[in-house]
């Protein structure tokens, strides 16, 4: 029974998360008397077909009560930044779009997602942050992009 516990609580978090981020800070917001505070967090994800390219993703944290049990919807709102920060290489062919990380920001519906898009023409990788839900998607976005030296074509999958 245990073990079979264990297995569904590693499928849901499988779930929740296409990748996994890496927490690097937080920073309090507002003070809340029982339960954790609301916060800002910053969490750093390589991409998994881009090695030498890391995105960082800043957003809303909830606390309070509701925050403590998993219950709160986190905002809608993100910031995204991604650098080169190694030599960069390709595992394979990449798609002109392709999701790369999604993570859950309420109990039902709202899921954090980020993008990766392939400018082809200017050899840039884009990657676009935004936050959807089940009946309407959110206009909140961020994007931004990494350059990719002319010498290491992007491989593109036809």
């Amino acid at each position: 029974m245990k073990r079979r516990l264990a297995m569904l609580a590693a499928l849901a978090a499988a779930a929740c998360s296409s990748g996994s981020a890496e927490p690097v800070g937080e920073v309090d917001t507002a003070f809340k008397f029982i339960g954790p505070n609301h916060k800002i967090v910053v969490e750093a994800y390589d991409d998994p077909q881009v090695n030498g390219v890391t995105c960082y993703v800043s957003r809303a944290r909830t606390g309070g009560l509701s925050g403590a049990v998993g219950l709160a919807e986190d905002k809608a709102e993100a910031s995204i930044a991604c650098r080169q920060v190694g030599p960069i290489s390709f595992a394979q062919p990449l798609p002109a779009r392709e999701e790369v990380y999604a993570e859950r920001q309420s109990i039902l519906f709202k899921r954090l997602r980020v993008v990766r898009m392939v400018d082809s023409k200017r050899n840039t990788l884009i990657y676009l942050t935004y936050s959807d839900k089940l009946i309407e998607g959110s206009p909140q976005n961020a994007v931004t992009a990494v350059p990719v030296d002319r010498g290491t074509p992007i491989p593109r999958k036809p």
